[in-house]
C-alpha cells in the first residue's frame, strides 16, 4: 500500500499538511459501548452471534453490515432503518477520546473535517454526546454512494475543505478506514490499539499531544506505538 508519506529519522516531529480529515468513532469519540449495544440487541433478534457481528462492524456504514448479513434483499431497509435507530438511541453512552477536544479546539474551522460511516444522526449525536464541536465539513455514510474503504468520503472532504487529498492527513482506527485514507492519496496515521491493525505506518495511542500549526502536524508529544 502507498502512503504520500514515508515517515524517516527526525519526521516524525511534524509531517506537513493543509488539513486534518477525522475518522470519528475510535479516533474522536468512544462509541464501543453503544456499538455492542445497539449492534447486539440487533443480531439477537435475528438470530445471529452477536460478537460476531460487533467484529464486523467497525469502520463500515450500517448499509454495508446489513447487506453482508441480510440474505433477502427484500429485508434489508427495515433492518437498515431498526440499527439506525438503534445506534442513535445508545449514542448518548459516547464520550471523547483523550486529546480529542485539544486537538479540535486548537485547529482553524477551515482546517478539519470528519469522514466517518456513520450517518449523518449519528454522527452528531455521538459528537454532541461527546461535547465535541460538529465540523463545518462532515461527510458521512449518507453523502457518498460508496463506503470505505473506497475512498470517496476522504475525497469529499479534501475538495469541500479546498485542500488537495496529498496534503491532507486521515487519523483512522480500522484496517478499512486506513485503506480509505491511503487510497485518497493521504498521509495516514493509525489511532489505538486497533490502529495497529492497519496498514498505516505511524499509530499513535490516541490524539493527545497531537498539535497542528501553520501547516504542520506536531506529533513529538504523543505516544507513538508504531513509526
Amino acid at each position: 500500500m502507498s502512503h504520500s508519506f514515508d515517515p524517516a529519522p527526525g519526521l516524525l516531529s511534524g509531517i506537513p499538511c493543509d488539513g486534518l480529515l477525522f475518522d470519528n468513532d475510535g479516533v474522536l469519540v468512544d462509541s464501543d459501548e453503544g456499538v455492542g449495544l445497539a449492534w447486539s440487541r440487533w443480531a439477537r433478534d435475528r438470530g445471529l452471534v452477536p460478537e460476531d457481528v460487533v467484529a464486523l462492524v467497525h469502520g463500515r456504514r450500517s448499509a454495508d453490515t446489513v447487506a453482508l448479513l441480510v440474505p433477502d434483499p427484500g429485508q434489508r431497509a427495515a433492518a437498515l432503518a431498526e440499527i439506525d435507530r438503534l445506534e442513535v438511541e445508545a449514542a448518548a453512552t459516547t464520550a471523547a477520546l483523550p486529546g480529542a477536544r485539544p486537538l479540535v479546539d486548537g485547529l482553524p474551522r477551515d482546517r478539519w473535517a470528519v469522514v466517518t460511516s456513520g450517518v449523518t444522526a449519528l454522527a452528531r449525536a455521538r459528537l454532541a454526546a461527546a461535547g465535541l464541536p460538529a465540523p463545518d465539513v462532515l461527510v458521512t455514510a449518507d453523502d457518498v454512494s460508496h463506503g470505505k474503504p473506497a475512498p470517496d468520503g476522504y475525497l469529499a472532504a479534501a475538495a469541500e475543505l479546498g485542500f488537495a487529498p496529498q496534503r491532507t492527513v486521515v487519523l483512522e482506527d480500522s484496517a478499512t478506514g486506513a485503506r480509505a485514507g491511503a487510497a485518497a492519496g493521504a498521509t495516514v496515521i493509525g489511532v489505538g490499539e486497533r490502529g495497529l491493525t492497519t496498514d498505516a505506518r505511524i499509530v499513535v495511542r490516541d490524539l493527545r499531544g497531537l498539535v497542528w500549526r501553520e501547516g504542520v502536524l506536531d506529533l513529538s508529544g504523543a505516544e507513538v506505538l508504531r513509526g
